[in-house]
């Protein structure tokens, strides 16, 4: 995985990387019949179910579910603001013919679950109106080493796959279709783990710490139409507000702590993920439970209690978060919800005394208002910039 803050060539998407592993078979222990000259139909999986680029929402946000195993996020600025309805649109007809397969670009591969996932950045929505839905700047916190090119942005590209191989492909497409009419400034690739089960239809990954990540979110129907998706106005209803940070983790100081210190430091059992309060993975935090002797069973400055959605008196946020490598090891951490003030609020809270912040430092920071859905009819970002 690779993440840069300076500005590389377009090109540098069609450089991919791979291993080549050969197994040789020592001469007489296998057959001639036995061996696996013919792929057995029968053995191969099945096609990965398409998402559909098109509709109500934006792909890659609540779909597919679980998320896809990679990510890259690409964030660019626009050389002329004039340009941005034109070039969304462009953007939009080419989603819709990468992720259906019909863009000779793909080389011929398969995109399987691919999404892509675009945003716009809080200077050009100030332009329609700087009272809307993710014209605001993020506020700095603490515990940032952040350089100029790596804060803020125009433009989010979010593109997600199970297979690896399509990102690149898919991201010199889009970046060839936007030509010398953006800039880039940063981009993070990263994975996510292996998924745990935390409900009926609803699993979660395992960040760098071991910790299951992402059990909290607006997961019904009725969560993400109370917190996740803008109700309006107009121009934005459908949209959501999605907020990246890219963090590094401090591993070795971490794992020098016994597991029931790493346990104290999330309020969640690291085998489990069930909350220190007891219940199941699905369950909130008990914040009030007590020891005997009058002890929070969730630690005061615990990351379940300072985050805690209730506690800091905000909605729920989805995060899709992805694990990072090089130059050290981090967390890509993306999070969607319809009041900027979810993020914010959150993070001043956990910023005054939450115990996993000690582990990080973020290096990266923005926000994007994420558009409504488009179709052929209504291309993508017509309703904002019309």
């Amino acid at each position: 995985m690779h993440q840069a803050d300076s500005r590389p060539s377009r090109r540098a998407f069609l450089g991919a990387t791979g291993t080549v592993t050969a197994v040789g078979l020592s001469a007489g222990c296998q057959s001639s019949s036995d061996r696996p000259d013919r792929a057995d139909r029968s053995d191969a999986p099945a096609p990965t179910p398409p998402v559909s680029p098109t509709g109500r929402y934006q792909a890659g946000i609540t779909l597919p579910q679980p998320a896809q195993r990679n990510l890259l996020a690409v964030v660019a600025d626009l050389v002329d603001a004039e340009s941005v309805r034109p070039l969304l649109a462009e953007l939009g007809e080419a989603i819709g013919e990468l992720t259906t397969g019909t863009d000779a670009r793909l080389m011929g591969l398969a995109p399987g679950d691919l999404t892509v996932t675009i945003g716009v950045g809080p200077r050009l929505v100030r332009k329609v109106d700087p009272a809307l839905p993710g014209a605001k700047d993020l506020p700095r916190f603490s515990r940032e080493q952040i350089a100029p090119r790596a804060r803020g942005g125009d433009l989010l590209i979010q593109i997600c796959a199970d297979d690896a191989l399509v990102i690149p492909v898919v991201a010199a497409a889009l970046l060839e279709q936007a030509g010398d009419r953006i800039r880039e400034r940063w981009r993070q690739s990263g994975i996510r783990g292996s998924n745990v089960r935390v409900d009926k239809g609803l699993a979660a990954p395992r960040n760098l710490f071991g910790f299951v990540d992402g059990i909290v979110g607006p997961h019904t129907k009725a969560e993400q139409q109370r917190d996740l998706w803008l109700a309006g106005p107009a121009p934005v209803a459908h949209g959501t507000l999605a907020v990246l940070r890219r963090m590094e983790l401090d591993l070795p100081r971490f794992a020098k702590l016994s597991v029931a210190e790493q346990e104290a430091v999330f309020g969640r059992r690291r085998a489990s993920g069930v909350p220190l309060s007891g219940g199941t993975i699905a369950s909130g935090p008990d914040l009030g439970a007590k020891t005997p002797d009058g002890r929070y069973l969730v630690p005061a400055d615990a990351h379940a209690r300072r985050a805690h959605a209730t506690a800091v008196g905000v909605g729920l946020m989805l995060r899709r978060s992805y694990s990072i490598d090089g130059p050290a090891p981090g967390l890509l951490f993306i999070s969607f919800q319809n009041d900027i003030r979810t993020f914010t609020n959150t993070l001043t809270r956990m910023d005054n005394s939450d115990a996993l912040l000690e582990y990080t430092t973020t290096t990266a920071s923005a926000t994007f208002l994420i558009l409504p859905g488009f179709s052929k009819q209504h291309p993508l970002g017509s309703a904002l910039f019309s």
